[in-house]
This record gives C-alpha cells, sequence and structure tokens, in this order.
C-alpha cells in the first residue's frame, strides 16, 4: 500500500506540473498571433461612422472588456482566476455570445459524433483483430492489409473520399452541416431525421480509422498471447481450448483498452479533421472559426479543455495500471 501511494503521488505531481504547462501555453501561443481581434469588431460596429472621437471611444470600450489594453501577466493571472470561477469570458468573433455558451453548445455536437464512433470502431477493430489472430487463413491475409491501409490512411483523406463519394457522387447523404440550414434545432421527427442524416458521413470517417488501427493492436497481441508458454502448457493439461482462448485475449485487451482511454480522452481534439471537413458543429469545427476569427478567448478555452481531457485520460490509465497490473506495484516496492 505504501508502494502504491508513492506511485500515485508521483504520478498526481507529473499531472499537476503538465497542467500548469499547458494552461500557460493556452494563454500565450494564441495571444502571440498578429492582428487586433478587438479592432476588427470595431469595424464592423462603427460601419458608417465618421466620427473618429466616438470609433476610438467604442475601440477603448471593448479594450476594456476584453482586457487587451492589461499588460500580458496581469491578463494571465485575471484569465486564471476566471477560469477557476468557470468564466471564460466573451467570444471576440461572436461578441456578445460568452465562450461557455458557445462551447456548451458545441461540445455536445462533438460527444455525441466522437463517443460513439470510437466506441463502435473499437468493438468491431478488436472483434476482427481477435478473429484474425485465431481463425489465420484467408481472413487473416485479407483482413491484415486492409487494415493497413485504412489506419495508415489521413483522416482527412477517409472524410474526402466519403463526402465524394456518397455526397457529392450518389448524394446519399448531404455533403456539410449538423441539420439542415434551412430548420431550426427543436425536437421534432423532421429535425431528428435531419441530424441522423448528417450524421452519417462524419461519423464513418472516425469508425472507419479506428477499426484498421484496433484490429492491427488486437491481432498483434493475440498472435503473441497464443504463443506464450502457459499456452502450450495449458493445453499440454487438456484444459479446454476455450477456455485458454478467454485466457488469452483478456490479456491481449489490456493494451488495446489503454487504447480506448486515450482515444476516449483525445476525442474533442480528434474531433477537428472531420468537422471542419464536414462543417459540423463540433468544438473542432468553433476551434477552427475562433483561429480564423483571432477569438483569444475561444481559442484558449478550447485548446484547454482538449488539454485537461487528454491529461485526465493518461492520469486515470497510469493509476488504473497501477492497481490492475501487480508487475506495476512489484516495481513500485523494489
Amino acid at each position: 500500500m505504501k508502494a502504491y501511494r508513492r506511485y500515485f503521488l508521483n504520478k498526481l505531481g507529473w499531472f499537476l506540473v503538465t497542467l500548469v504547462c499547458a494552461f500557460i501555453l493556452n494563454f500565450i501561443l494564441p495571444r502571440l498571433m498578429p492582428g487586433d481581434p478587438v479592432a476588427a469588431i470595431v469595424s464592423r460596429l462603427a460601419q458608417g461612422m465618421s466620427d473618429a472621437t466616438g470609433v476610438q471611444a467604442i475601440y477603448e470600450q471593448y479594450t476594456e472588456l476584453f482586457g487587451t489594453n492589461k499588460p500580458m501577466v496581469e491578463q494571465f493571472f485575471i484569465y486564471m482566476r476566471n477560469v477557476v470561477r468557470g468564466d471564460f469570458g466573451y467570444s471576440i468573433s461572436q461578441y456578445p455570445r460568452t465562450v461557455a455558451d458557445t462551447l456548451k453548445s458545441s461540445i455536445i455536437w462533438t460527444l455525441g459524433l466522437q463517443f460513439p464512433a470510437i466506441i463502435v470502431g473499437w468493438v468491431i477493430g478488436n472483434t476482427l483483430g481477435a478473429l484474425a489472430a485465431y481463425l489465420k487463413g484467408g481472413f487473416d491475409k485479407v483482413l491484415m492489409p486492409v487494415s493497413i491501409f485504412v489506419s495508415n490512411f489521413p483522416q482527412f483523406g477517409m472524410a474526402i473520399i466519403l463526402l465524394v463519394i456518397f455526397g457529392a457522387g450518389l448524394e446519399w447523404f448531404p455533403t456539410s452541416g449538423g441539420y439542415g440550414f434551412d430548420m431550426i434545432p427543436n425536437f421534432s421527427w423532421d429535425f431528428i431525421k435531419s441530424v441522423i442524416i448528417h450524421y452519417q458521413l462524419p461519423f464513418w470517417s472516425v469508425v472507419l480509422i479506428a477499426i484498421g488501427g484496433q484490429a492491427i493492436g488486437m491481432r498483434s497481441m493475440a498472435i503473441y498471447e497464443l504463443n506464450m508458454d502457459y499456452v502450450k502448457f495449458s493445453r499440454f493439461m487438456g484444459i479446454k481450448d476455450r477456455k485458454i482462448i478467454g485466457y488469452v485475449f483478456r490479456n491481449a485487451m489490456l493494451p488495446q483498452i489503454t487504447g480506448l482511454a486515450l482515444s476516449v480522452g483525445t476525442m474533442v481534439g480528434g474531433a477537428l479533421v472531420s468537422e471542419i471537413v464536414f462543417s459540423y458543429p463540433g468544438l473542432g469545427f468553433t476551434l477552427l472559426n475562433g483561429v480564423m476569427g483571432q477569438d483569444y478567448p475561444l481559442i484558449s478555452a478550447s485548446a484547454l479543455i482538449i488539454t485537461v481531457m487528454v491529461l485526465l485520460a493518461n492520469f486515470v490509465i497510469e493509476i488504473l495500471y497501477g492497481v490492475i497490473d501487480p508487475r506495476v506495484k512489484a516495481a513500485q516496492a523494489d
């Protein structure tokens, strides 16, 4: 127990150090972008105004509102205090909408797209990989090259292929948006049907990539476990093959569970490419709009959410491995 406590505190310490560094970078990097986003807002608001003094007054009002007239160090401490309170400020590109409101609406679309896609890809990929390792023969010879090809395909490439074939070519599915542009979000059947139709291409662009990677990983681990001495010894002892295979695939699943946890942790960041290609109204597309509009608060908040999810996923994996895997406990006791 003492050894595991030391292990836990060590991981927690590194987690906090990394989180602080990531927090600082998430604040500084967007503000190093060239240009003045406040000036862009003022130019929109001051269209038709000929009074330079009035335009300057509007500019000073908005620099005070967004805090861009303060030194960078002071801005950082104000930002840190506000984030602790859950206040990310106003969105520059979507003013007067708050960053929290913008992220709240977009992250629901991202979670609804990414989480089911990752789970479906993980289940199908691991099932195919396990069957390839166990059945071998023609099934393995077909699955392996297809999985390698699909897993190494860039996500934007898969998204564009699906868009061109099933969207622009066959016209089975719409090519952009999360629902029809002529519709207002509600709980009617027409709106739900539109959401499901628009969901298909982004969903399968994520699933197909996930299947290939998971199938390769599971196949490799299953083949490794099938050739372990305990499998040969168990068969020699006359233990039923079904029971042996159960242990084999349970052991082979450990790294795959790690991959699943990392995929869940990074799913917000992984949403960027698919959402941009299909103009899907999720966090990735919102982040792109924030970058294009030099929206410092929106960029910082989006990047912070992605960073925290990745760090938490890694931290939880490390802690669970310390509980599940006795080798970790043994290493800490030495």
